[in-house]
């Protein structure tokens, strides 16, 4: 069995990253609303995705912007606050036009839903912003109604003007998906009136319960707020990779072949940095992998796994000097849980220290290791 170098691993994982990503497809969003109503910081909070500052927006018709994520898993179609009148006449015309051409093509090329925002300050809602709503969802888009800038005060409690104006508008029986619900929003956190960071949970949640569930894994890998999502849809991947290592390791293999596991780890961790949607390029990311599986100061990948992670398992030692299918599945588990605790890491802090994420991994690889249950939080 031929050994496999830090170059040739970080080359692996480069490689399986690309087809990861590629295999998530992407979400489609269209947002509409007038100009102040927040629109990119509520697109921010959810995705971190920088529309106004990407400058890389590709104009798709007067005040219809239309914005790639740079992994390709997220596309946002941006109003420029023109939903009323000839202009908005012209955005619907384009986009029903945008919207019938791709019901021909594959899913990621569709439009999965609309958010239509309002400034919950404007206290009224225009009957030419109901007719747009109506118009909109006409085409066949799910059209999630937000109210913006809500204030919540200390109890929890929304202003009651917002609260008066959406039951206005759900009252005005448009078709708005989930279940004809307005939900009440605010992005950013306003230390002057006290109003915390609300409701952005909820809107992701009604994004999700009307996405394709061909494109539920791309918008899980774009959206930066729930990481419990990510990481039940982690688990997934590193549950079947386990099931994998079992069946390879159902003739006990011997340390000598013990990198044939490898490739089969590093595809592992290739999903689940895509689900997590780790911005940090691809190099520094594959560099760290790299390092990781040459942990040790070992020279390849199966002496590393001997050296490195077999002195964790209960006992210290493993009978018959060979990986057996259960104990290939524990590591290959645990392994997976370790990189997820680092992607949740890169994720929650917003940097990337090499030296401490590979001391973080070796850490809680061992953690899980230590008592047998690798897949214990």
């Amino acid at each position: 069995m031929a050994d496999f170098g830090s170059k040739d691993i970080a080359r692996m994982y480069t490689e399986q990253r690309a087809a990861a990503i590629a295999e998530l497809g992407r979400y489609n969003l269209a947002v509409f609303g007038k100009t102040g109503t927040g629109k990119s910081t509520l697109i921010n909070a959810i995705f971190g995705m920088r529309i106004a500052a990407t400058g890389n927006g590709k104009p798709v018709t007067t005040g219809l912007v239309y914005y790639e994520h740079p992994d390709g898993i997220l596309g946002i179609y941006d109003s420029q606050g023109f939903e009323t009148g000839e202009a908005g006449d012209v955005v619907l015309e384009r986009l029903e036009q945008i919207v019938t051409e791709s019901r021909s093509k594959p899913i990621n090329e569709q439009i999965h839903a609309a958010w239509y925002t309002l400034r919950w300050s404007d206290r009224r809602f225009e009957s030419a912003q109901d007719q747009f709503v109506r118009r909109l969802a006409e085409l066949g888009i799910p059209v999630i109604f937000v109210l913006t800038q809500v204030p919540m005060n200390a109890k929890g409690e929304y202003h009651a003007d917002a609260l008066e104006l959406a039951r206005y508008i759900e009252a005005q029986n448009l078709p708005l998906s989930p279940a004809n619900h307005v939900y009440l929003t605010n992005a950013l956190i306003d230390d002057f009136h006290g109003t915390p960071v609300h409701g952005l949970e909820q809107l992701l949640d009604a994004t999700f319960e009307t996405a394709p569930a061909a494109v539920q894994n791309a918008l899980t890998a774009a959206q930066y707020i729930d990481l419990e999502r990510k990481k039940r849809r982690a688990a997934a991947v590193v549950k079947a990779a386990a099931g994998t290592a079992l069946a390879t390791g159902a003739t006990p293999i011997p340390f000598s072949d013990a990198a044939i596991l490898v490739p089969l780890q590093i595809g592992m961790i290739a999903r689940i940095s895509s689900l997590y949607g780790i911005a940090t390029p691809a190099s520094q990311t594959a560099s760290l992998v790299g390092s990781l599986m040459l942990a040790s100061g070992a020279t390849t990948a199966g002496r590393w796994i001997v050296s490195s992670l077999l002195r964790f398992v209960p006992g210290g030692q493993i009978p018959a000097m060979a990986i057996s299918g259960t104990v290939a599945a524990t590591l290959t588990t645990a392994m997976g849980y370790a990189w997820m605790t680092v992607c949740e890491r890169i994720l929650t802090e917003g940097s990337f220290d090499e030296a401490n994420l590979k001391e973080l991994f070796l850490r809680e690889f061992q953690r899980r290791m230590k008592f047998g249950r690798a897949d214990a939080d």
